[in-house]
């Protein structure tokens, strides 16, 4: 099939696809007059990669987990090719995705915090004391 129908097939666009082959995520041959040819199971390959991609995981990660993307997304699940370096990716990838989340925790209680600092300003305080009253409570908390 050609890059046209295995967007179509995929939901996915051909400059995704164009980008999966650059990453060494999808594999195509080239017909005779140069476009990008790819077979069937190219369709459970780009529906995995899309799987991972959602589930936080770069390309780098998923080039770890190769051999398996060719399956069918239920058989992927139990592909056996690498399951301790494909279980250490997902924890490490866990543990940025936990690091990030705390950190915009920490700014949305910041910003809770000044919302809340200039909701009960004086409305005769210029917003640039409002806003270094709040740093100083910052520092001093």
């Amino acid at each position: 099939m050609l890059i046209g129908e295995l967007a179509e097939r995929t939901g996915v666009s051909r400059r995704s696809l164009r980008y999966y082959e650059q990453q060494g995520l999808l594999v195509t041959s080239r017909t005779a007059k140069g476009w990008r040819a790819y077979d069937e199971s190219a369709v459970n390959r780009v529906r995995n990669v899309q799987e991972l991609l959602a589930a936080g995981l770069g390309t780098q990660d998923i080039l770890q987990v190769a051999p398996c993307l060719d399956m069918k997304t239920q058989e992927f699940m139990a592909c056996q090719d690498s399951p301790a370096e494909t279980l250490a990716m997902c924890e490490r990838r866990l543990a940025v995705v936990e690091e990030k989340a705390a950190e915009l925790d920490r700014y949305r209680s910041r910003l809770v915090a000044r919302i809340a600092q200039l909701r009960a300003a004086d409305p005769d305080t210029e917003l640039g004391e409002v806003l270094r009253r709040a740093e100083e409570t910052d520092r001093a908390g």
